[in-house]
């Protein structure tokens, strides 16, 4: 791999030093992020309306939205609100279709310092249905004009759970065929998080941010919220035209972004389109400045990709969840070819304090392997359903530690000698298959490193012999004859006989994904 071209201008910001002895829990050496900005996120959207009305706030597709025509749709939609029979701190449901009206009727919401449930609109029917009963959402909202969803009606769960005052985003876990777990998000944990995308990635004015992510994603609370806060432009991304690489970068080629957010999925198609158009007048994305990726694991070949696409921009490894908001940040100063994969998480953000837990729940110190905990400034205090918060929200592990509450992510991590954190799979991706401990993850990691395969995922089915049966399925690239011989050699060569799938299903099409975009490992596994 080559260097990356440091930034010019503006610089980038630069990340805090690696640890060399952590301490256990760690905690990032700049000071906590406690305050939120001198104004909320609601609040610096109407200033900015008010003073810079003709200032560019959305691009969507070939259209230019202005502050001064967001904020009066957004006003529209406020007026609406008031219309309704709600309750003080009764949340309305918005199932979050991406387009600049459902982006001024979140404001209105914001705006009116009402709560909302934003989820994805792909999901099942019944399982809108039963998050907004949950939420106690008797109103479902869609901009004017635009239908709403036809869902079942269902009970709702007496007692529908009280929100705490403060309450604006209520986002949801992924959740494809279970029910989504409700995350309620405080105001003033939203707006310190703002706060510090504005530090570390200098959103403001004259500044273009790309949005790929979905607007139920957390993602979407830098990519749009955190800019709109600070004065800047949200390039929106149509998720009707995510997976189109062409479009893709043809976006991003006209609008000419400063900062880029996304999960490893639109680098790789970047790529792609680069290379098909190598030809063309520039391939190169020289504009940006800050590019992230985050939400799941790079792999090799698309990370060798990145400094030839994005000349001028730093990059960087974000880690978090949607209960935390993000907790990690790595910058890459230097890729190599001999770089070690998965790439670092990184160090924790201002104030966010992290442990490794061992099996027995005893924090990890120094070098060594254990399931990550972190405790953020901008997490929520617990899911909707308390019920549910068993073995996530808890205590520090062991005991040891104050009364502040730490998340379980389930995440398995290794902290490297020089205190570096590197992600090596999922708990609930551990299995057992003929009495020899397996991560489908790390399965997943070495069919990606074969150059033909662009997606991956593997499964585990119940067998009353070998404990567990591996199940795999990839997308080879375009014109490749890879086939499940080679692939299975491919494996053979760098996993243990256990690892390697039962079956394996070759693809020319993307595998199935998710309500939230991610490739859907339960459709691995056969129907019958």
């Amino acid at each position: 791999m080559t260097t990356p071209t440091e930034p010019t201008a503006p610089a980038a910001p630069t990340a805090p030093a690696e640890p060399t002895a952590p301490a256990v829990p760690t905690e990032s050496a700049a000071p906590a992020v406690q305050a939120p900005p001198p104004l909320s996120l609601p609040d610096a959207f109407t200033a900015h309306a008010r003073t810079r009305p003709d200032a560019v706030a959305l691009l969507w597709h070939e259209r230019a939205v202005t502050y001064r025509e967001l904020a009066e749709t957004a006003e529209r939609e406020r007026l609406r609100l008031h219309t309704l029979d709600l309750a003080p701190g009764e949340p309305v449901g918005l199932p979050a279709a991406k387009s600049p009206e459902q982006i001024a009727l979140v404001l209105a919401c914001l705006i009116e310092r009402r709560p909302f449930l934003l989820p994805s609109p792909q999901l099942a029917p019944a399982l809108l249905a039963a998050l907004f009963a949950q939420a106690g959402a008797r109103h479902l909202l869609t901009p004017r004009g635009q239908g709403a969803p036809a869902l079942p009606t269902l009970a709702r769960p007496a007692p529908v759970p009280t929100l705490a005052a403060g309450t604006s985003f209520l986002l949801t876990t992924s959740g494809s065929t279970d029910l989504p777990k409700i995350v309620p998000l405080a105001q003033a944990a939203v707006d310190r998080f703002t706060a510090w995308a504005h530090d570390t990635f200098d959103l403001g004015p004259g500044r273009v941010v790309a949005n790929y992510a979905p607007l139920n994603f957390d993602l979407c609370l830098l990519d749009v919220w955190a800019t709109l806060a600070a004065g800047g432009t949200v390039l929106l991304i149509d998720p009707a035209h995510a997976l189109n690489a062409r479009h893709l970068l043809a976006q991003l080629t006209r609008h000419r972004p400063h900062v880029l957010q996304a999960v490893p999925l639109a680098y790789a198609l970047l790529a792609q389109a680069a290379a098909t158009q190598a030809a063309g007048p520039t391939t190169e994305l020289d504009s940006v400045e800050h590019a992230a990726f985050t939400g799941d694991a790079i792999d090799a070949r698309t990370l060798a990709a990145l400094p030839a696409l994005l000349p001028n921009a730093a990059l960087y490894n974000i880690y978090g969840c949607t209960e935390t908001n993000d907790s990690f940040l790595h910058r890459l100063d230097r890729l190599d070819a001999t770089a070690a994969l998965p790439v670092p998480i990184g160090t924790p953000l201002p104030g966010v304090r992290t442990l490794l837990a061992a099996p027995d729940g005893t924090p990890v110190t120094g070098p060594g392997h254990g399931e990550l905990y972190v405790s953020t400034p901008f997490q929520a205090a617990g899911y909707l359903d308390r019920s549910r918060d068993a073995g996530r929200f808890t205590t520090q592990p062991g005991g040891a530690g104050p009364g502040r509450r730490w998340f379980r992510t389930g995440d398995l991590a290794v902290r490297d000698e020089h205190g570096r954190l590197h992600l090596t799979g999922r708990a609930d991706f551990q299995v057992k298959v003929r009495g020899v401990a397996v991560n489908t993850a790390e399965v997943e990691r070495v069919l990606l490193a074969h150059p033909e395969v662009r997606e991956a995922a593997v499964a585990a089915a119940p067998d009353p012999l070998t404990g567990k049966r591996l199940h795999a399925a990839v997308q080879r690239a375009a014109g490749s004859a890879l086939n499940s011989l080679t692939l299975r050699e491919h494996l053979a060569r760098n996993l243990p006989r256990a690892a390697v799938p039962e079956r394996l299903a070759i693809h020319d099409t993307p595998l199935p994904k998710t309500a939230t975009g991610k490739v859907d490992r339960k459709a691995v596994l056969p129907t019958a």
